[in-house]
C-alpha cells in the first residue's frame, strides 16, 4: 500500500531514466545522481542514471531525441552540445530547437584562464597575459579539454578581445590538460573552474580571470575578463535537463517544478557547491529563452574561429 501511495503521488508511474553523455564520475554524472536522489518519489517512483558516453555527449542527445516522449526519459547535459555543436558539426544528428524541449538548468559554472609555472610570475591578470603573449608569440599557447567545445571558444574570444594570436592545443579531457599545466608543458589553459580551483588554492596554478558576468563566489579575489578590460569574453556552461520535443506540456511543467524543488534540497545544494557549481533552476520559458539566446550568440564566435569538426 505504501508503494502504490508513493506512485500515486508522482508525475509518472514508471521509472525515469536520466541519460548522461559522459562517463561515470564526471561532473554531469555526479550531478545526475544527486538530482536522481531528489526526483525519486517526487517526479517518478524510481530514477536511474544511464551513461551513454561518446562523441562528446552527442550519442546521449541522439538517444533522447529518438526515445520515448512519455516523460520517462530525459537528458542531463552541458547545454553547449545544443548551443555550440550546431555551429561546429555539419552532421550533428539532431536539431537543438526542433528535437528537444528545454526543461530547466540544474547548475552553471564559469571558465577560468589559468597559467602554469612556465609563465613569468609578474603575469598577474588577464591584461598582463595578453601583453606577455604578444611579446612571446611562440609561447602563446592555450589548452582546452577538447577542440570545438566551449573552453576552446572562450580562448578564441580572449584572443580576439586582446588583439593577440593565441595557439589552441586540444587535449583529450580536462585532467590531461591540468597535468600539463602543473608540469609546465603548456603555458595556459581554459578549463571549467572546478578542474583548476584546488590547484589555485594550493598555489600550484595561477587563475588570472574567470568568464562569468560576475566574479565567482568560490574565487572572489579573481576578476572577470570584463573587469580586466577584455570586453565580451563572457561565458558560462549551463548543465541542464532537456526532454524529447513531443513530451506532453503538463509533464514538462511537473518535471520543471520537481527540479526546482530538488534544487532547494540541502543535500543537492551541498553536492553542487562541493563541485564549485552555482545553483540553477529557471522556469521552463526562461530556460527556453536562454537556450535560443546561447545558440545565436555562439554562431559568430565559432565562425570567426574558422574551426570545423572533422566528423
Amino acid at each position: 500500500m505504501s508503494a502504490s501511495f508513493t506512485q500515486a503521488q508522482t508525475a509518472i508511474d514508471k521509472p525515469l531514466k536520466i541519460i548522461v553523455g559522459f562517463p561515470a564520475g564526471g561532473a554531469s554524472d555526479v550531478m545526475a545522481r544527486l538530482l536522481a536522489d531528489q526526483l525519486r518519489g517526487d517526479y517518478a517512483p524510481t530514477v536511474l542514471v544511464d551513461n551513454k558516453a561518446g562523441a562528446g555527449g552527442r550519442l546521449a542527445a541522439q538517444a533522447v531525441k529518438s526515445g520515448d516522449a512519455d516523460g520517462s526519459q530525459i537528458l542531463l547535459t552541458p547545454t553547449s552540445i545544443l548551443t555550440i555543436y550546431p555551429h561546429v558539426y555539419k552532421k550533428l544528428g539532431y536539431d537543438s530547437l526542433a528535437d528537444f524541449t528545454p526543461v530547466s538548468t540544474v547548475a552553471s559554472v564559469s571558465f577560468a584562464l589559468s597559467v602554469s609555472p612556465a609563465v613569468p610570475a609578474n603575469v598577474k591578470n588577464a591584461a598582463d597575459y595578453v601583453k606577455w603573449a604578444k611579446s612571446n608569440p611562440k609561447e602563446a599557447n592555450f589548452g582546452s579539454a577538447a577542440a570545438g567545445a566551449a573552453p576552446h571558444f572562450v580562448g578564441v574570444m580572449l584572443g580576439r578581445a586582446g588583439g593577440v594570436d593565441l595557439n589552441h592545443v586540444a587535449f583529450k579531457g580536462g585532467a590531461p590538460l591540468v597535468n600539463d599545466l602543473l608540469g609546465g608543458q603548456i603555458q595556459s589553459g581554459v578549463n571549467v573552474l572546478p578542474e583548476v580551483l584546488p590547484h589555485a588554492n594550493s598555489g600550484k596554478l595561477r587563475i588570472l580571470a574567470v568568464s562569468g558576468s560576475k566574479r565567482s563566489r568560490f574565487l572572489p579575489n579573481v576578476p572577470t575578463f570584463n573587469e580586466s578590460g577584455l570586453k565580451g569574453v563572457e561565458a558560462d556552461e549551463y548543465f541542464a535537463v532537456f526532454a524529447p520535443a513531443k513530451m506532453p506540456a503538463h509533464l514538462v511543467d511537473k518535471l520543471n517544478a520537481s527540479i526546482r524543488k530538488a534544487l532547494k534540497s540541502p543535500a543537492l545544494i551541498a553536492g553542487l557547491e562541493k563541485m564549485s557549481f552555482e545553483i540553477g533552476g529557471e522556469s521552463q520559458p526562461e530556460f527556453a529563452k536562454l537556450v535560443k539566446s546561447e545558440l545565436n550568440r555562439w554562431g559568430p564566435v565559432v565562425k570567426a574561429s574558422g574551426f570545423t569538426a572533422d566528423e
